[in-house]
């Protein structure tokens, strides 16, 4: 179908990402993705892990595509789009076990980054539960290679409050809503997965 909406990353990185969400999510039962874009990722993750309860979530505009792809696959276990931008809609009211989000901490403003770790730690992801997040970032104040650093530049061009983030200081944001790091996972393209658990 050419009216659904098709990111090429979402094509390169998808297969990478299973991997870490098949080791990291294999006991969890209710994952809720944030920024679910155009939809390809909820489908390709849902088809792969079927015990999982999908649910995807982005700002209102795109959800017409997100559903496009859904309806196509059909899925039981993928949910339809709920309206999630940070900082303007609300919360789940439902915990979940595993949260899930991809290349979306360097587009929200650092604000809403903290935030988004806010609504995390005040119910949204249970105790015990699993966060894991997928993208580039920077260690220790520094670019970890020449492409991060012009993808940087590229997004602060798009817009002042974009960038890429500080591991340490959403290390921090994790930490005070009580999570521990349980993995920092190199990933193709200078990218990375992170993955946290929250004190029981």
């Amino acid at each position: 179908m050419n009216d659904k909406p098709h990111a090429p990353s979402c094509e390169r990185n998808r297969d990478p990402i299973l991997a870490v969400l098949r080791e990291y999510f294999a006991d969890r039962r209710r994952v809720l993705e944030i920024g679910s874009g155009t939809g390809q990722h909820a489908v390709h993750f849902g088809a792969a892990l079927p015990q999982l309860q999908w649910q995807t979530s982005e700002r209102a505009e795109a959800h017409a595509g997100i559903r496009a792809w859904l309806d196509e696959a059909a899925l039981p276990n993928v949910l339809a789009p709920i309206a999630l931008q940070i900082g303007r809609d609300p919360w789940p009211a439902q915990a979940y076990d595993a949260v899930f989000t991809a290349n979306t901490l360097h587009i929200m403003a650092w604000p809403e980054v903290e935030q988004l770790f806010a609504g995390l730690g005040a119910g949204v992801l249970a105790p015990g539960g699993r966060l894991v997040v997928y993208g580039p970032f920077n260690e220790g104040g520094r670019y970890t290679s020449d492409s991060n650093a012009a993808f940087d530049e590229w997004l602060r061009a798009r817009g002042a409050q974009m960038g890429l983030r500080d591991l340490e200081a959403v290390d921090a944001l994790a930490r005070g809503i009580g999570c521990e790091r349980l993995a920092d996972l190199a990933m193709p393209a200078n990218n990375r997965s992170l993955v946290w658990q929250r004190r029981a």
